[in-house]
């Protein structure tokens, strides 16, 4: 159940921000945020070590992040698929994903987020659909924008887990002071209010909203969240900090990826 907030207000600085949290079985091998990919040696990222792509990639250059989902749906013939992990690599190079012929691929949401706004592409049962974010917080999920996705999950608690999770942060974030982080300081001083509600809130990582969760499936199975991004991004200035999880709500252990 990863998710992604997106804040979009033009007069602000800076005027995007993005909150991406990943989920995933816990078992599954990562590496933080680098330059890991010789062909494209100005990307950064976190690299799965499962396939050899990432959940969200970042060119400091054009001060563009793109952010991965998987979706719901038919899944991509077994012959031909391919990782969705290289597709945020391609759209923050290219500028999106219009151009590539996605049958290869089984069900995604991918944020693309500008220094200028945001979009999302979703891809599904032979369709892809794109949409500019409005102004204001939008969030997507598993089950698409806002929750909205032609396919979603056939499981009406996971469905019910994402929307109450979408529903507690969405205030939660509206609330609290809009983050102003231009600087260089400390991940506390640039994210301020936001940094204690995205790293959990005070909720116990089982409950049914919570952002940063875990959940024991048995048998060896634990599901839960494994790292936290936020990203500001404008004309001219770009942030970029992450934490694994446990993510610490005054800002110690967080990496700080770029800046500029």
């Amino acid at each position: 159940m990863c998710t992604a907030f997106v804040s979009i207000e033009p007069g602000a600085e800076p005027p995007v921000l993005l909150l991406s949290v990943r989920d995933e079985y816990l078992g599954r091998a990562w590496l933080p945020p680098d330059r890991h990919w010789p062909d494209r040696p100005g990307l950064l990222g976190g690299l799965d070590l499962a396939a050899g792509g990432t959940w969200l990639a970042v060119d400091p250059a054009r001060r563009t992040a793109a952010c991965l989902l998987n979706g719901f749906g038919p899944l991509a013939p077994a012959d031909s698929r391919r990782t969705r992990g290289r597709l945020p690599l391609t759209a923050v190079t290219e500028g999106g994903i219009g151009g590539l012929d996605l049958t290869p691929y089984d069900p995604f949401h991918l944020v693309l987020a500008r220094p200028d706004g945001a979009s999302v592409a979703s891809w599904g049962d032979g369709r892809l659909e794109q949409r500019e974010l409005p102004t204001g917080l939008s969030v997507v999920l598993n089950d698409g924008l806002e929750g909205l996705a032609a396919n979603r999950s056939a499981s009406e608690r996971i469905s019910a887990l994402m929307a109450a999770r979408a529903d507690r942060f969405r205030a939660r974030l509206t609330a609290a002071p809009r983050p102003r982080p231009t600087g260089d300081g400390p991940v506390a001083e640039a994210w301020g209010a936001w940094l204690p509600i995205v790293t959990g809130d005070g909720l116990a990582p089982d409950a049914d909203a919570a952002l940063v969760q875990r959940r024991d499936f048995g048998d060896g199975r634990i599901w839960g969240s494994s790292s936290i991004s936020l990203l500001a991004l404008g004309p001219d200035r770009l942030r970029y900090d992450f934490s694994g999880v446990p993510a610490a709500p005054d800002g110690s252990g967080w990496q700080r990826v770029a800046t500029g």
